[in-house]
């Protein structure tokens, strides 16, 4: 009963403060300057294409079946530019579908929550949804055969066909109690899928939501934080998941004055690395204190022989300190981190000191010792959103220490890439690379696939695609 109670008035709480943010929202200042996530490269599509038989540069490899897919923040209704953050556009999913040598179709479809229903005047879709933020924009993911959008913070995930309609809001088949993640990580030796998940209305807890080979939750486990952290992303070794808690906080000031995205930089946070053991209690976890900073993206980790546990990430010195648009970070770069449970310290150690985001790497080394990462370059100035790409991508070789560029030239922005091994066997470089770009001289997109093993060589094949794509978030390859 106790419950049921608490789920009443926590309920009432929220309602009460959701009237007064909206009524602040109407009150906020309109922005002298043009939206940078709503404007430029940014501007959102408007309209759903489908389009057929791909033009193609190049040659595309045979094996090669399947969908690459990505996913963004793309309003279906005009966006109010004083209160809009980037983190909250409706998603839309982009796809392109390959096989037998060729690029089938294009696809873009709106993520069908409230905004995009409302906006195509169609009914919503089944299923249990976040009010307010239904349409998932972050991430797309295939498990068990099955494709879905997801986000953090509490939204449900939903499900696509392999068309990218939307099936239904559907959390697991219902497995899934609370909150899920934009940045599930599957480990290739068991075939479990782990998380860490965060609720904005839940700001003394998280947890580690793993899931089955069939995309069932078997763990939710709770773990104890304090001020609502906004936990992006984590990282899993054989024996622990990692919980980054960072200060970048709820913000209980900014949802009242009507800001659509409600975190902020807090200096009274402290920082620290949670080794979480996977199978045990959420009260096990062990904390360990780092300098300040603030990380979206990990890259790989795993354990060293003498119980260490190393982990590479793109680390940001602050983070939504300045802007109430989008990311604004004043500096990143891409460090190695020791964490030493029996010391209860981290060194940091930085292998590529220029601004970059997005790491990703061959996904069969999972919690094992690797080689290479892929990152996006950022530009080195001094904007304060984190509103665009530069023109290149880094290969980091983290045994070597050295780092290669490609440079797909002036006005060309590349997104995430994403490695695609040839088979399940195979070195890091046995595969390919691929992600999309946005061309800027005359505003159209292209897939790109690159061999892994020529880097900086010739692309293996390049689709052309007649429209702009909106730099989205994240995207996968989901063979057939």
């Amino acid at each position: 009963m106790s419950s049921k109670v608490e789920t009443m008035i926590r309920g009432a709480v929220t309602k009460g403060i959701g009237k007064v943010a909206d009524f602040n929202r109407k009150r906020l200042p309109v922005p002298a300057d043009a939206h940078p996530f709503l404007t430029g490269i940014h501007q959102p599509m408007t309209e759903e294409l489908t389009l057929e038989a791909l033009r193609v540069d190049g040659e595309i490899p045979a094996s090669l079946a399947g969908r690459y897919m990505r996913n963004g923040p793309n309003p279906a209704l005009p966006p109010d530019p004083a209160s809009y953050h980037w983190f909250t556009g409706a998603g839309m999913v982009h796809g392109i579908r390959v096989e037998g040598g060729k690029a089938l179709w294009y696809r873009n479809r709106w993520v069908r929550g409230e905004e995009a229903c409302q906006a195509l005047n169609e009914p919503l879709p089944p299923g249990r949804r976040l009010d307010r933020f239904d349409a998932p924009n972050t991430n797309v993911v295939g498990i068990a055969g099955r494709t879905f959008a997801i986000v953090e913070a509490g939204g449900m995930p939903a499900e696509l066909n392999d068309t990218l309609d939307t099936l239904a809001h559907n959390p697991f088949d219902d497995t899934l109690a609370g909150a899920y993640t934009a940045h599930p990580h599957r480990d290739p030796f068991t075939d479990e899928t782990h998380a860490v998940t965060y609720k904005g209305d839940e700001p003394n807890k998280v947890w580690h939501v793993v899931l089955d080979a069939d995309a069932h939750v078997i763990r939710e486990e709770a773990v104890a934080v304090s001020d609502g952290p906004s936990i992006h992303d984590c990282a899993i070794t054989e024996n622990y998941v990692l919980v980054l808690d960072l200060p970048v906080t709820f913000s209980m000031k900014a949802l009242l004055a009507g800001y659509r995205f409600p975190y902020e930089w807090n200096t009274d946070h402290p920082a620290r690395v949670g080794l979480l053991p996977r199978q045990g209690a959420g009260t096990d976890i062990l904390w360990v204190p780092v300098d300040p900073c603030y990380v979206f993206h990990p890259g790989n980790a795993f354990e060293t022989a003498d119980g260490k546990v190393i982990v590479d990430m793109v680390v940001h010195e602050t983070m939504f300190a300045r802007s109430k648009r989008g990311p604004d970070s004043e500096r990143s770069r891409l460090e190695r981190w020791t964490i030493d449970p029996a010391a209860g310290k981290t060194h940091r150690a930085v292998i590529h000191d220029h601004p970059q985001e997005f790491p990703r790497y061959d996904e069969r080394r999972t919690t094992r010792p690797y080689r290479y990462l892929y990152t996006v370059a950022l530009p080195d100035c001094d904007a304060v959103e984190m509103a665009i790409a530069d023109t290149r991508l880094f290969r980091h070789d983290t045994e070597r220490c050295e780092t290669i560029v490609r440079d797909f030239g002036p006005g060309r922005h590349p997104g995430e890439f994403v490695f695609v091994p040839r088979g399940p066997d195979g070195a890091e470089t046995d595969g390919w690379l691929i992600g999309l770009v946005v061309d800027m001289n005359d505003q159209h997109s292209e897939l790109v696939i690159l061999n892994a093993d020529d880097f900086a060589g010739l692309p293996q094949a390049t689709i052309h695609l007649p429209h702009r794509i909106p730099p989205g978030f994240h995207g996968n390859w989901v063979a057939d």
